[in-house]
């Protein structure tokens, strides 16, 4: 098969001896990020972007997409060791993980968790190998039309399927799209909300927004609430890892659905958070041990499959839309896509054409980076877990400090400086009023490019927007979005019919 060709050809261009290193680094790096509450995998990936300007494009992706493996298996550490989420899609894996630990078993949750996130990360890698090309090849033949009605359908999906207020995310998007318009118009040449400053003549830099957004804003909040580290100690021996490993194919069922729930979650997208609580609620119904998930009497190694499985296998095909269509399904693949932007790249069909090595080396990593982490997990957790022992006041200077680097190196600029506060002074605010970050940093990214796209159909059409109408493959994109745009009106109404056909309130289970 030409994927299997391709993917060979891919792993000759990672197997370089500086290539390696780098995702050695990376995944490094990556497991401490995620093992230190108020980063994340799309913090991390943000700061240390300006690491990589100096690399070639190829070289650059292996890092950074290796510290988004390694923070999605830091995630597990804090959870299960210290109660405290790494990332917001381990807080599910907290539920039967800090009790296992409790019980003296915490060896035992942590190879799970990590075995369970290598097997999601596993499938999803696979998805990505033999479907993209495919929906690369299909993608070739979209025009203005269709490209909106990808953007358009991507932005519908954030607000019909996330489990926040709906108006808050739409009110999130919205701020994103204002961000974006910024600066000189790329069809007219007119100028855009500059109000007369030349600095904002080339808009806001999305590296900028991103830093400033989730570190800072992320810092801000954890020093507000004054994080101290207290948890269980745990060291994993050769023992507890093949007496895991025995268990572990009892629950091959679980692990398959949560894979498959990850990976539907991730492109669609959905996120790795919700797919965590998504895959544990369905674990914990069919489960003949469901009624014990979360039990601190007698916690479920399945209740930390379950989550870790679903969450990896998102967090990586979130990669998938994110590559073929330059659309991305997380916040850290909106992260690597403004990477690819900055290098020059431009994500979508024609990568597969016209990169195929820097393409086909990213998916070898994905391959290789995952087990790198697995390895480094599996053998270095004490040491990860002796980093939460640091007090938070002096690992917090060190992150704000780096960003602030980070943020003068893209332009050499002090007016990033304050933009990048400005935006970690929105970032906070967010936070505290319970707004959501994802949607505001994909419209800062898309927004531009969703435009373009809607003005090519458009011109094409002289104004008619019956064009989105105009073939079964945009109308049905147009169509699914606009169902998930209004889908929350619609279920609050289906909901109040329900209610009001009945005697008394319906009650529902957990």
């Amino acid at each position: 098969m030409d994927e299997i060709n391709s993917l060979m050809h891919g792993f000759a261009v990672a197997l370089t001896p500086f290539n390696l290193m780098l995702m050695m680094i990376g995944v490094v790096l990556g497991v401490i990020i995620g093992v230190l509450p108020g980063l994340g995998g799309a913090n991390g990936v943000a700061i240390l972007l300006p690491l990589t300007f100096s690399m070639s494009p190829t070289s650059g992706i292996i890092m950074l997409s290796c510290i988004y493996w390694g923070a999605l298996f830091g995630g597990a550490i804090t959870s299960i060791l210290f109660n405290i989420p790494g990332e917001p899609w381990s807080v599910a894996t907290t539920f039967d993980g800090f009790p296992l630990a409790q019980k003296g078993r915490a060896g035992a949750a942590l190879t799970a968790a990590f075995t369970s996130s290598f097997f999601g990360a596993l499938v999803a890698v696979l998805l990505i190998t033999f479907l993209s090309p495919m929906v690369a090849r299909f993608a070739l033949k979209f025009g203005g039309p269709e490209f909106f009605a990808v953007y358009l359908l991507t932005f519908c999906a954030f607000i019909g399927m996330s489990k926040g207020n709906p108006m808050k995310t739409l009110a999130a998007m919205m701020l994103g799209f204002a961000f974006a318009a910024v600066g000189m118009d790329g069809v007219s040449g007119t100028l855009r909300m500059t109000f007369g400053t030349e600095v904002l003549i080339k808009g806001f830099d999305f590296l900028i927004a991103v830093i400033g957004l989730f570190g800072i804003g992320e810092i801000l909040q954890t020093l507000e609430e004054g994080l101290e580290f207290k948890g269980i100690q745990a060291k994993i021996d050769k023992r507890v890892v093949l007496d895991t490993w025995k268990e572990l194919p009892k629950y091959w069922v679980t692990s398959l659905r949560s894979a498959a729930v990850g990976c539907f979650m991730g492109i669609v997208p959905g996120g790795a958070t919700p797919a965590s609580f998504m895959s544990y609620g369905i674990a914990q119904r069919m489960s003949k041990n469901g009624s014990k998930f979360g039990s601190d009497d007698d916690p479920q190694i399945e209740g930390v499959v379950a989550p870790e499985t679903a969450a990896h296998a998102a967090g990586t095909s979130a990669l998938l839309p994110m590559m073929t269509l330059g659309v991305p399904g997380s916040p850290t693949a909106a992260v690597l896509l403004g990477a690819l932007l900055i290098w020059g790249l431009q994500p979508g069909p024609l990568l597969f054409v016209e990169q195929k090595d820097f393409v086909w080396g990213l998916i070898a990593s994905m391959y290789l980076g995952n087990i790198a982490g697995l390895i480094v997990v599996l053998t270095c957790v004490p040491f990860f877990a002796a980093i939460l022992r640091i007090p938070f006041s002096i690992i917090a200077p060190v992150v704000l400090v780096i960003c602030a680097i980070g943020a003068y190196t893209v332009h050499n600029s002090l007016f990033d400086v304050y933009m990048m506060v400005l935006f970690g002074v929105i970032g906070y605010v967010f936070k505290k009023l319970d707004y959501p970050l994802a949607p505001l940093v994909l419209a800062i990214v898309l927004g531009d490019r969703a435009e373009e796209s809607f003005r090519q159909a458009m011109l094409a059409s002289q104004g008619d927007m019956r064009i989105l109408f105009s073939n079964g493959l945009v109308g049905g994109l147009t169509s699914v979005a606009l169902l998930l745009l209004f889908w929350p009106l619609l279920a609050l109404g289906l909901k109040k019919l329900r209610g009001g056909g009945k005697g008394k309130p319906a009650t529902s289970g957990a």
